[in-house]
């Protein structure tokens, strides 16, 4: 082969290998240019379209080069799609014989030493029946990944009890070091010629925040990003200074565990760390007992926070004083003062608050909370941080331009010296989908707005035969659509929230007529292909909620810069975000179907056309009729097609 569109050609091996195969020109122009960038070492924004193949279009070059390449993505689920499914597909056109490696984060590989650290202590009945199957596990499993545990989910409280994190791994000094699934993972990445990471393995290698992580990228020759429109809040939230109710609880009692495993099951247990469990629940409960999300300003000078926030500092305080006389006895009690330490300072820095550059906020959880100080800007960070690596740099998404620009993702990140690539979908949107506006519709800020989207949703999902998506952009529209959707249609409603996500999906795909309503984690990520989803209708623009502390510093950040915060940030980071619901509804060359949104000020505000020239070229309609000819239609061909 001479160059590396040929791969892609009507005659090259991919036309050879996989039947029914076809050509097309996006993915050819995307092989070409990422080839290209990783000769460079340049560096590349590219948006591909659904259905442009993206993930074959930097893997094919990626392989070919036979450098050292790192592919990062958003999620773990893309990261086992692409190593157990896509990159197979490759190696096998290709007939390579390269080396790949999956890496994730340490907190998905069994720990054995904290699963010896379990041993005689204290546990409820549930934990102990799930201690022992995960030492069953533990007996057989080469890779240690607790995806592959099966009878124990990967969400199961049991797993922060046996997994370890950046502040509890002994490191060099752990008894288990031999046997450690993670160090074999490390090793294997570091001899692979592929790695597949995500964006926080990613970001901890780049940033040199993870020891044993940070020898990845000097050795590798280029970095592919996809998913890369998820990267700038990553990197925000990898940038921060955080520090977790639970942290503090697991210090706590890990402290415990390692005194009583030095000690003897007799010895006394450190009154310091009783203290600094007592704090954190003091401290919880002082927050509020509703979970909410808000700036720390607007409760750091509460009385009961002051009280219990000085109790945890007091007692970390405390906790120092002793390990620091019992750390000589143990690795783990050394590894538990350094934990201290590094917390205490954490917790000092929190304390002082919010500043130009930074924003200090607080999250309740049911039965934790956490505690940030967030950047308001991370460009200056990420790209010093990536300067100091001089590869060939691919960032790409199906969803980075606004109205087919990318200033806005290539200033989030500093990538002032990037070429830009910007691929439609091959997918024939035109014929095959029909983009609907209901008539009437009032302002979203109106009291009647959600009964407003059911209103105009019955018909639409009556037509589709159930079939459809409904995404919004909060829960709490969600709950009152359910209530309202659940006496005015027959159809079966999954409701988030009410089962697992996986569990959702597998019912969706499973029966003919159902309708799935989400909030954000089902705006992205998700591929329903075929029939089983003809519709997806969006309650609204999804606008960064203005009451988010992160949003409200970044647009106070920005005014005070002269800098207009609606134009430069709230609005292409919308466009972005409805593209990503829009995306979920054609996903295959054969797909059809209706989008519906319900938001008037598409129409009404003059920053609606930015919105609809981001998106497919779909027909457009206010006219219910136009959809209902559209569905039957779609059921006419599929009849024909079925006799």
């Amino acid at each position: 082969m001479n160059s590396t569109g040929e791969i892609f050609t009507d005659n090259g091996p991919f036309a050879q290998h996989l039947p029914g195969y076809a050509p097309r020109a996006q993915q050819i122009a995307m092989a070409e240019a990422v080839a290209g960038t990783i000769a460079s070492r340049g560096v590349l924004v590219c948006e591909a379209g659904t259905g442009t193949g993206k993930t074959l279009a930097y893997l094919i070059p990626a392989l070919l080069s036979e450098k050292k390449v790192l592919v990062s993505t958003g999620t773990k689920t893309l990261q086992d799609q692409l190593f157990h499914k896509d990159l197979p597909t490759a190696l096998a056109v290709l007939d390579s014989k390269a080396t790949i490696a999956l890496l994730k984060g340490r907190g998905n590989y069994l720990c054995l030493h904290r699963l010896a650290l379990r041993e005689g202590q204290d546990h409820t009945p549930a934990q102990q029946s799930d201690l022992a199957t995960i030492r069953r596990w533990a007996l057989t499993t080469q890779s240690g990944d607790i995806s592959e545990a099966g009878e124990i989910p990967e969400g199961a409280p049991i797993w922060p009890l046996v997994t370890s994190n950046r502040d509890n791994c002994l490191g060099q000094d752990c008894p288990k070091l031999a046997e450690c699934h993670l160090m074999r993972a490390r090793r294997a990445a570091q001899e692979a010629g592929l790695v597949v990471v995500n964006h926080h393995l990613l970001l901890a290698d780049l940033a040199l925040r993870e020891g044993g992580v940070a020898e990845l990228l000097p050795t590798a020759d280029a970095i592919v990003v996809d998913e890369a429109h998820q990267l700038p809040d990553t990197a925000a939230q990898f940038f921060s200074i955080s520090l977790g109710g639970r942290q503090l609880s697991d210090l706590a009692r890990d402290t415990v565990a390692e005194h009583l495993a030095a000690n003897g099951k007799v010895a006394a247990r450190p009154a310091a760390a009783e203290a600094v469990e007592h704090g954190v629940r003091g401290l919880r409960l002082a927050l509020g007992e509703s979970l909410h999300k808000g700036p720390w300003k607007e409760v750091a000078n509460r009385p009961e926070v002051v009280h219990f926030l000085t109790l945890v500092a007091d007692a970390l305080e405390d906790l120092g004083g002793w390990l620091k006389g019992e750390a000589p006895r143990s690795r783990g009690l050394d590894n538990c003062r350094q934990r201290c330490d590094g917390l205490r300072a954490r917790l000092t820095l929190l304390r002082s608050g919010s500043d130009d550059s930074h924003v200090a906020w607080y999250e309740t959880h049911r039965r934790s909370f956490t505690l940030t100080l967030t950047p308001l800007d991370v460009a200056d960070a990420f790209e010093q941080s990536r300067q100091r690596h001089r590869a060939g740099w691919v960032f790409t998404s199906a969803t980075l331009a606004v109205d087919g620009a990318f200033d806005h993702f290539r200033e989030q990140l500093g990538l002032a010296d990037a070429q830009t690539l910007c691929l439609d979908s091959p997918f024939d949107y035109r014929r095959h989908a029909v983009l609907y506006h209901p008539v009437g519709m009032p302002d979203p800020s109106s009291s009647d707005y959600n009964a407003a989207v059911v209103e105009a949703a019955v018909p639409v999902l009556e037509m589709s035969q159930g079939r459809a998506f409904v995404l919004f952009t909060s829960y709490r529209a969600l709950e009152d659509a359910a209530e309202r959707l659940g006496q005015r249609v027959e159809f079966p409603l999954l409701v988030q929230g009410r089962m697992p996500r996986h569990e959702l999906l597998e019912q969706f795909r499973e029966i003919d007529n159902g309708v799935l309503l989400g909030t954000a984690s089902f705006w992205e990520g998700v591929d329903v292909r075929g029939d089983a989803l003809s519709c997806v209708i969006i309650d609204r623009l999804p606008f960064g909620s203005p009451g988010d502390p992160i949003m409200a510093a970044r647009i106070e950040s920005l005014r005070g810069r002269g800098v207009n915060a609606f134009r430069s940030h709230q609005l292409p980071e919308a466009v972005i975000g409805l593209k990503q619901g829009v995306g979920r509804l054609i996903r295959d060359v054969d797909d059809r179907g209706v989008l519906v949104l319900c938001d008037p000020r598409l129409l009404k505000r003059d920053y609606g056309r930015l919105f609809l020239d981001s998106l497919p070229p779909m027909t457009r309609t206010r006219r219910l009729d136009v959809v209902r000819r559209f569905f039957d239609l779609e059921r006419a061909a599929a009849s024909e097609s079925e006799a």
